[in-house]
């Protein structure tokens, strides 16, 4: 894998959020990671985009991050109405990329597992060892701490320096916690990922392939949490903005 910086392309804004538009995601990661430069990895879609709107520290924290993925659908289908014709890259699969990345090097980049239930975190950790035995553990720790755990924790993450951390705070808390505690490990790259935790340890599944394929996953999990119906709200109300702005475009 080479070594050299992959030069981003001049960010998009979707509804005022940009997204970096490149050919290959991990492979600009595994960059950073080899040039121990770090970074903080946002997966943008329409929830975390009408949030924004309303959260001027959520913003803040996307604008300055050092990389910002089309991760959700209608991120996606925005950017196909601006004539950009990208792919989706959805965060557990740019996750999962970087985890086998790093679970065959000879040189271990150690990664730490942060969020979900008590037990979540510690289960997807196991289930990456037995998937990846030569993947370097850093450790793993639960979200929901005392102020004394997450003290500990920070120390923790401190002495071990981890190079890939992955927070499953969900939206917008993952954000918030990464960018405030990013300069603990300066140089590993911090990734929200959300619910992957919980699939990875089994306790959820993900969409079955034709829902994905057909920017049908949010439906998938609607059906599995029907408790997130009035953050799904926000989904036609992006759709709606993005047909205005497509509309004023023109």
């Amino acid at each position: 894998m080479q070594k050299q910086v992959i030069t981003k392309t001049l960010n998009f804004s979707v509804l005022g959020q940009p997204v970096h538009l490149l050919d290959d995601y991990p492979g600009w990661l595994i960059a950073q990671l080899h040039q121990q430069l770090g970074g903080h990895v946002i997966t943008l879609n329409a929830e975390m985009t009408m949030q924004a709107e309303k959260n001027a520290t959520l913003a803040e924290i996307i604008k300055l991050a050092d990389l910002v993925i089309p991760d959700g659908s209608g991120v996606v289908l925005y950017l196909w109405l601006k004539g950009k014709k990208v792919k989706r890259c959805p965060g557990i699969e740019l996750a999962e990329t970087l985890l086998l990345y790093a679970g065959q090097l000879s040189k271990p980049m150690p990664v730490f597992f942060f969020g979900g239930a008590p037990e979540v975190a510690e289960k997807a950790a196991k289930f990456w060892q037995q998937r990846c035995p030569k993947l370097a553990i850093a450790g793993t720790q639960h979200g929901y701490l005392s102020p004394e755990e997450e003290q500990q924790l920070c120390q923790t993450l401190k002495e071990k320096q981890p190079s890939l951390i992955f927070v499953g705070l969900g939206v917008p808390r993952q954000e918030l916690w990464i960018a405030q505690h990013r300069h603990l490990c300066p140089k590993a790259i911090w990734i929200g990922v959300g619910g992957s935790l919980d699939i990875w340890a089994g306790t959820k599944t993900r969409a079955p392939a034709w829902f994905r394929e057909n920017h049908l996953e949010w439906l998938y999990r609607l059906y599995q949490e029907p408790w997130r119906w009035r953050r799904m709200l926000a989904l036609p109300l992006f759709a709606w903005k993005a047909l205005l702005s497509n509309f004023f475009r023109k």
